[in-house]
């Protein structure tokens, strides 16, 4: 009976030591899981007040150049654990460049499963009012992955840009001012075949019929344009002045342009140009040569390449700025109309002690 009774007490003990250690391993398990659960599932992302933010990972980014951009930025809590999760799913070899859109309180898991995807966010790219292509390659800079460098190199390489049947000094207009949306990490030559199916999509049947009815081919209609926006700031001004130009252009009479004088200047800080100005030997002298310049001396508007194919149907050969300074012009038939309205402005720039 008594070695029955310690058997008994032997095998409880054993049954107690059992069920602790299943208990401690549990525990343990629960702890390691736990931790996992909270490296890989908890929220691990904080950005400072804000509901979403966006992260751009250059193309040759590695995950070391990830890590810290996120670490600059300050958000994210614990750099470690998303370096761990990071590791565990292998980002290292599955890195997209681009912009990315995180949203506060993500954990270790989203993000690294949103960056790994290359599911990015696009962006909405906008240009206008540009006169140069170095200023032009600055503005998209600022806007896409591509430097500037690469873009303005693009933009004068003219094996490059001959496939488009643009030449350096037509190029810019094949860029239609516009709002798109394209990824940020998007190429130099991703950018460049992306404008011309755009600029392909704007000439469309109906403006390429207009254009030649009127006797001009989609670049000179561009070039013609880049003068009226630089001409009058008003929309609906720009029919007219389009017209006067069209009317000169057809008369074979030089179309004594003032902002092309100001382009092969350098200067669009001019205010009043003088006879010293329409002296200077350069294609662009449309006091000295007929016809339209090599180029376009600005990127065209839409409104200013609509007007050139609408242009007002008139008789005016002359316009000269309005003396009351409003921005619209005062047009005239006759040089000699022309001559007294054109006192009249000079007059005024004199009272107002505009020289230059």
């Amino acid at each position: 009976m008594i070695n029955f009774l310690r058997l008994n007490d032997i095998r409880s003990k054993r049954l107690r030591i059992f069920l602790i250690s299943v208990m401690l391993i549990l525990i343990v398990a629960g702890a390691i899981l736990f931790h996992l659960y909270t490296r890989i599932f908890s929220s691990n992302v904080d950005l400072n007040g804000e509901d979403t933010a966006y992260l751009y990972v250059s193309s040759t980014a590695t995950q070391a150049d990830v890590i810290d951009l996120l670490e600059q930025e300050d958000w994210i809590k614990n750099a470690n654990s998303l370096e761990w999760v990071m590791d565990k799913k292998n980002f290292a070899n599955h890195i997209h460049g681009g912009r990315y859109q995180i949203k506060n309180g993500m954990s270790n898991n989203d993000l690294v499963n949103l960056l790994r995807s290359g599911v990015q966010s696009p962006i909405q790219l906008t240009f206008n009012n540009t006169r140069t292509l170095e200023d032009f390659a600055g503005k998209i800079a600022k806007q896409i992955e591509a430097d500037s460098l690469s873009l303005i190199t693009a933009l004068r390489d003219e094996n490059r840009i001959s496939k488009y049947g643009f030449k350096p000094e037509t190029v810019i207009g094949m860029f239609i001012p516009n709002t798109y949306q394209l990824y940020w990490n998007t190429t130099t030559n991703a950018f460049m075949d992306r404008m011309y199916k755009e600029y392909s999509r704007f000439w469309n049947a109906e403006r390429l019929k207009k254009a030649e009815k009127i006797g001009l081919s989609p670049v000179e209609v561009s070039i013609l344009a880049s003068i009226v926006d630089e001409e009058t700031i008003k929309n609906d001004e720009k029919n007219r002045v389009a017209g006067v130009y069209m009317n000169r252009l057809n008369r074979k009479i030089k179309l004594d342009a003032d902002p092309t004088l100001k382009f092969a200047l350098g200067d669009f800080t001019i205010k009043r140009v003088l006879n010293k100005h329409k002296r200077i030997d350069s294609p662009y002298n449309t006091y000295k040569y007929r016809g339209l310049p090599p180029g376009p001396i600005r990127q065209a508007s839409i409104s200013g390449l609509n007007a050139v194919l609408n242009y007002e149907n008139h008789k005016y050969y002359y316009f000269c700025a309005n003396p009351d300074f409003s921005g619209y012009h005062i047009f005239a038939r006759t040089l000699r109309e022309h001559n007294r309205n054109a006192r009249k402005y000079q007059n005024e720039l004199n009272r107002r002690r505009i020289m230059k």
